[in-house]
C-alpha cells in the first residue's frame, strides 16, 4: 500500500464529510466548529453506541431522543427500576443492551463518580463495554487516537483498498486504520467514516461479505430472541403467571417460551416471587 493510496482515500472521506456527513445526529454536537480537545458526554455516547449496535441510524434516533430525556446523567439511569429501563428501551429489541448499559452506569456512579474513564483499560472493565465500544467512546467522547473498526468503517475501507478481495482479515483492515487515522482528529475522522461508509451501502456498495468476519444476521420471527423480548414486553405491565407468559405467542411456541423465560431468570432480568414473575430491579 503507497502512501498516496493513504492521502487519496483521507481526501475523498473529509470531502464527502465536509458536504454530506450526517452533522445533525442528536449524539453528535457540531464536530466541524468543535475543539479538538473538549471532552464530549461519555455518557451520552455510551448511550448511543449500544443502541446503534445491529440497529440502523434512523430506527435509533427516536428512542435515543426518549431515552435520554428520561435518563438524561449515568446516575439517573444508574438509580432507576429496571422496569422503566426496559419501558424506555420498549421496541428497539435485544433488551440485553438496556440491562448492560444501565450496569455500566451503576459502575460508573459507583466507582467513577458518574464520570465515565477516559482510559481504554478502565473503560473495558465496565460491564457490556466491549473493545470496541470502549474505544468509540475513548475516539468520540475524549478524542483520543484509537483504532477500530465496525460495519461501516469497513465498507470503506475493503472498498478503497480490497475490493477484488474476499476473506479479508479485519487485521488488514486494521492496519489501513492505522495508516490512515489523522492525529489528533480522532472524533471527526470517526464520524467521518462512518458517515461515508454508511453512504456507500445506501448507494448499493457493502463489501462487508468479502470479510472474514461476516455473519448473516439470523430472522427475528420465530426466534428465540423474539421469545424473549415478548416476556420482558409483558413484564413491564406488572406481575405475571407462567401460563400468561408461555403462551404470549401461541400454543406451538410454549416449549420455547419456557425456554426463555428460564434464561432470563437465570440472567436475572427477571425474578420468580410465589407463583408469579417480575422483572428484577
Amino acid at each position: 500500500m503507497v502512501e498516496n493510496n493513504i492521502r487519496d482515500f483521507r481526501r475523498i472521506v473529509w470531502n464527502f464529510y465536509k458536504t454530506n456527513g450526517r452533522h445533525d445526529l442528536p449524539w453528535r454536537p457540531p464536530t466541524l466548529k468543535l475543539r479538538r480537545d473538549k471532552t464530549l458526554d461519555a455518557y451520552r455516547v455510551l448511550v448511543s453506541e449500544i443502541m446503534l449496535q445491529q440497529t440502523q441510524v434512523e430506527r435509533v434516533i427516536p428512542f435515543y431522543k426518549k431515552f435520554i430525556k428520561r435518563f438524561p446523567t449515568a446516575k439517573k439511569l444508574a438509580a432507576a427500576p429496571l422496569s422503566d429501563v426496559l419501558k424506555s428501551w420498549q421496541g428497539l429489541g435485544y433488551n440485553r443492551r438496556a440491562k448492560m448499559l444501565q450496569a455500566a452506569a451503576k459502575e460508573a456512579v459507583g466507582k467513577y463518580k458518574s464520570i465515565f474513564p477516559a482510559v481504554y483499560s478502565e473503560l473495558v472493565e465496565l460491564p457490556g463495554i466491549g473493545p470496541y465500544t470502549a474505544r468509540a467512546i475513548a475516539a468520540f467522547s475524549y478524542n483520543e487516537n484509537v483504532i477500530f473498526v465496525e460495519t461501516n468503517i469497513r465498507t470503506a475501507v475493503i472498498h478503497h483498498f480490497f475490493s477484488r478481495r474476499s476473506d479479508v482479515e479485519d487485521t488488514e483492515v486494521l492496519e489501513v486504520l492505522k495508516k490512515a487515522l489523522p492525529k489528533g482528529k480522532s472524533r471527526e475522522w470517526y464520524s467521518a467514516l462512518m458517515d461515508y461508509g454508511a453512504h456507500l451501502k445506501r448507494s448499493g456498495i457493502s463489501h462487508n461479505a468479502r470479510s472474514s468476519r461476516y455473519i448473516k444476521q439470523s430472522k427475528f420471527v420465530g426466534s428465540l430472541r423474539e421469545a424473549r423480548g415478548a416476556i420482558l414486553r409483558e413484564l413491564t405491565k406488572g406481575f405475571q403467571t407462567e401460563k400468561r407468559l408461555v403462551g404470549l405467542l401461541g400454543d406451538d411456541r410454549v416449549s420455547q417460551m419456557r425456554t426463555a423465560l428460564t434464561a432470563l431468570v437465570a440472567e436475572k432480568f427477571v425474578v420468580k416471587k410465589r407463583s408469579s414473575f417480575a422483572l428484577a430491579g
